[in-house]
């Protein structure tokens, strides 16, 4: 699989890295930024998307995906955009319209979906060894220090919005991913500390599936002062809670499952003794890749990560945003 990546920071390098472990070979790249020493390094983004390539990697600043994304579908080019897909979920129509005119294939990167403890806990839920969900409650945070101002992240234009944008959005895709869908949705942004017009630094948010009657909540922030991410997925029969995240920073700490089945029947349930699974690798990043060439190779419908995931995220972040 010949690519092109946009954008050869943090994640550029990282999608860099996920190609060849994948096979794939990296024939242009463009960055803005001309400090870095980059092979195969080109000196515009249309030469990237013109070049003699199968896939373009996305990795910008969050202003530039619609447009970039529509772009490189328009030159006959399969597409793996970094999150967040576009700042509306009209954008994300607008993008579905040219994806589907030109037959490519577009995935969005919800990199968390790829880890291996997600995808133990999709397997478990969709088992129904445990029964059905009843509420689920989630947590994502960190802390930013006074660089953060320095960086285009903080700028509303550029960003689309705060901590939710930046980090929740893929706390939410999760939620989304277990629950099906929420057409209830109530929250609160803030910023009380560091004031950046346009970029909140805490949503609570909770969430209700009238169908299923799964009930979830959402705190994104980054006031947290440390950084922390829990999961956790109450049912029937048992909960599974998910707290650590393995990344390259390694600011998450241990990525631990904790699973727990019931022993009588609620509301006097008894608990066996926990069981804890930890994963010391991270192999999200090649998975999600692999995922991405699967599809194109096979010609095989993009169903996870797709423009009607990314949809209903943003209808969700819509609401959340008052949109």
């Amino acid at each position: 699989m010949r690519c092109g990546i946009i954008g050869y920071g943090k994640m550029g390098r990282i999608r860099h890295d996920a190609i060849l472990s994948n096979g794939g070979s990296v024939e242009a790249i463009y960055e803005l930024d001309e400090s870095l020493t980059i092979e195969n390094r080109v000196g515009s983004i249309d030469e990237v998307i013109q070049a003699s390539i199968d896939a373009v990697f996305i990795c910008t600043p969050n202003f530039l995906n619609k447009e970039l994304t529509i772009k490189a579908l328009m030159a006959g080019k399969h597409v793996f955009c970094e999150k967040p897909p576009a700042f509306t979920s009209k954008d994300v129509l607008d993008i579905k319209y040219v994806e589907i005119k030109s037959g490519k294939k577009l995935v969005y990167g919800f990199n968390h979906r790829h880890h291996d403890s997600i995808k133990d806990i999709k397997r478990m839920v969709a088992s129904g060894e445990f029964g059905k969900i009843l509420w689920m409650r989630s947590r994502y945070g960190k802390c930013v220090d006074e660089k953060f101002f320095d960086n285009w992240r903080s700028k509303k234009d550029l960003a689309g919005g705060g901590i939710l944008l930046d980090q929740g959005i893929h706390m939410l895709d999760l939620l989304l991913y277990l629950a099906g869908d929420f057409d209830e949705v109530h929250s609160i942004c803030s910023n009380n500390f560091w004031n950046i017009d346009g970029i909140e630094d805490n949503v609570f948010a909770i969430f209700k599936n009238s169908k299923s009657g799964i009930s979830a909540s959402l705190h994104s922030t980054m006031t947290q002062w440390r950084h922390l991410f829990s999961l956790e997925i109450f049912m029937e029969k048992g909960y599974l809670t998910l707290n650590g995240l393995k990344t390259p920073s390694g600011a998450y700490g241990k990525e631990i499952l904790t699973i727990a089945v019931n022993r009588t029947n609620p509301p006097q349930a008894m608990w066996v003794d926990e069981k804890d699974v930890e994963y010391v690798v991270d192999n999200s990043w090649s998975s999600e890749v692999s995922y991405f060439f699967n599809a194109i190779e096979n010609d095989t419908p993009i169903e996870s990560g797709c423009t009607s995931d990314a949809y209903k995220l943003m209808k969700i972040i819509d609401r959340i945003y008052g949109k």
